[in-house]
């Protein structure tokens, strides 16, 4: 069957409410997209990623879906969204919709049925559960904390699973009319011009049952029991039927797969052309922190930790080497679930913007797609919030009061927060000097200290993080960054160093990811016509030497 011809994507991903606001309320939305769209295409950008822009009660920021076939009013209306995705096209930019498959909103009529009645056709839509032995079904835990399980109701002895927020119940995709309904979604966005779909949580559409509790070891409470939830094997079956069908309506579907805790063995199996399922998959297991760096007088969650780079390394050799001639896989810095990576890896200001430029070389001529988050071709970094109900978490709030139980400032818990939060991800496009940065007129709905940068200033500087994103953007276009052979090459972790071959064209990219001066024994020739693109100062003795700055690239090709 072949690998299909999805490799020279270059995506942005767009959180609407962040991007935006073009009707002053705050909130960006459709029409704010609209208006971005020539500085999207002058990025080099060919596929726009929208996270969710349904009806939504917004409890977990519109993947807590309501009405699949309507728009979020505050995002726009359906004609504002297809004149959005007319414009992208005659840029020649693709777009994709994030669709929420595992859950939905309590408020989604399909669930208020299924609990008004319990002899309601949508009642086997969602996964129930009777009581054990007066207690919960199982001890399970849910992502957000707590118990999957929620008491129904309308029956003091049955209970519904919500993976996520209780106000967000599983569907149950054993069903086939659940199955059939996911379909006529997907085309009725398919017939507005959607050119693909970022599959939100697929890998925990399939359950094991339910007998069977979760190993405690002895601690108290529900336990996550994610080798019960994620990554089954039904999983498959389900997305095979689910993208066959789709494929067989639109045979060009672009589908992305967030396989957050897939590893490469799984990442293999759900790109595999044969199986029919996506294209390529988001893990999460690029970046690990530093945990021999934790505070033990804090929780571990909200402590900002620096990342592992031999994991790193071997995580990414891994998955490039397993996955060539099979698939391509994603290529990230940043997402909507994650904290801003700037911020983590170059404390010292002085360095950011070189940080900025190297991060983007490392990562993104790597073979596989570049998936740029709103902002990072700026060098945006995780705003500091200010009130700790800000980041709509739990298990923030928790950390929050132990840390002021441990000695420190409110002001020093709510930057840790920060920091490590992906809430101080998705703050406001900074496109200007003007207040609130000139996304809004009106006081942005998250809005903390910002670092800054703008795209005003940037586009007028040449030396810009902006100008350097289009140049990478740019090399990613072409044939030996985008078909070429990758060899990462064996060196200390303050190096990363890669090449790419394609015929009789090699390319060089030599990444100096520490923020001190480090040395490179060149291999082959270099001169300054051989240099494509680079960042920072460098130095080539006679013995052929590379002193590379702190945070510095280099990009050079042979023939």
């Amino acid at each position: 069957m072949g690998i299909k011809k999805y490799q020279d994507r270059i995506i942005y991903q767009v959180y609407p409410k962040s991007f935006k606001d073009a009707n002053g309320d705050g909130i960006g939305d459709l029409r704010g997209v609209i208006s971005k769209l020539d500085y999207l295409k002058d990025l080099g950008i060919n596929t726009l990623w929208l996270n969710p822009i349904f009806v939504s009660p917004q409890v977990d920021n519109g993947y807590d879906v309501s009405n699949y076939y309507a728009l979020d009013e505050k995002m726009g209306t359906l004609r504002d969204f297809d004149e959005l995705v007319k414009n992208a096209h005659k840029l020649g930019i693709d777009v994709i919709l994030d669709f929420v498959v595992n859950h939905t909103s309590d408020q989604h009529p399909w669930f208020k049925d299924a609990l008004a009645n319990p002899d309601s056709l949508y009642r086997d839509y969602y996964i129930w559960q009777k009581g054990r032995h007066d207690a919960l079904p199982n001890n399970w835990g849910s992502f957000f904390g707590g118990s999957v399980w929620e008491k129904d109701p309308q029956d003091e002895d049955s209970y519904y699973f919500h993976l996520f927020d209780k106000r967000m119940p599983d569907l149950n995709w054993r069903n086939p009319e659940v199955r059939r309904s996911m379909i006529d979604i997907a085309k009725f966005w398919i017939d507005h011009g959607v050119d693909g779909f970022r599959l939100d949580a697929f890998i925990h559409i399939a359950k094991a049952d339910f007998a069977q509790n979760m190993p405690s070891h002895g601690k108290k409470g529900p336990q996550v029991a994610e080798m019960f939830f994620a990554n089954l094997p039904l999983v498959q079956t389900y997305l095979h039927e689910f993208i066959h069908n789709l494929r067989e309506y639109k045979a060009d579907l672009f589908i992305l797969g967030e396989a957050a805790s897939a590893d490469i063995d799984l990442a293999v199996d759900y790109t595999d052309p044969k199986k029919e399922l996506c294209d390529t998959v988001v893990t999460f297991r690029y970046f690990e922190n530093d945990q021999s760096k934790l505070n033990p007088a804090l929780p571990a969650f909200g402590q900002p930790l620096p990342l592992r780079i031999d994991i790193f390394k071997d995580t990414m050799v891994s998955w490039q080497k397993r996955l060539q001639g099979i698939s391509y896989p994603t290529l990230y810095l940043n997402n909507h679930d994650l904290p801003r990576i700037l911020t983590k890896v170059a404390k010292n200001s002085a360095h950011k913007k070189a940080a900025a430029k190297m991060l983007a070389t490392l990562m993104y001529l790597q073979r596989g797609l570049a998936c740029v988050y709103y902002g990072e071709e700026i060098g945006m970094e995780a705003a500091v919030l200010d009130k700790i109900e800000d980041f709509e978490d739990q298990q923030a709030t928790a950390f929050y009061h132990e840390a002021l139980k441990a000695g420190l400032a409110k002001e020093e818990a709510l930057k840790m927060l920060s920091e490590s939060h992906k809430m101080a991800s998705r703050t406001p496009m900074q496109w200007n000097h003007a207040e609130y940065y000139g996304f809004s007129a009106t006081k942005p709905w998250k809005y903390g200290k910002e670092n800054g940068v703008n795209v005003a200033d940037e586009q007028a500087d040449p030396s810009s993080i902006l100008n350097y994103y289009r140049q990478v953007l740019h090399l990613k276009q072409k044939p030996l960054f985008i078909e070429g052979n990758f060899v990462l090459e064996d060196t200390s972790d303050d190096l990363y160093v890669y090449t790419r071959m394609l015929n009789d064209s090699i390319a060089y990219i030599i990444c100096n990811l520490c923020d001190k001066t480090v040395k490179y024994q060149v291999k082959g020739s270099l001169s300054d016509k051989h240099i494509v693109l680079q960042n920072g100062n460098l130095s080539l003795d006679e013995d052929n030497v590379l002193t590379l700055a702190p945070f510095s690239s280099l990009v050079f090709m042979t023939e």
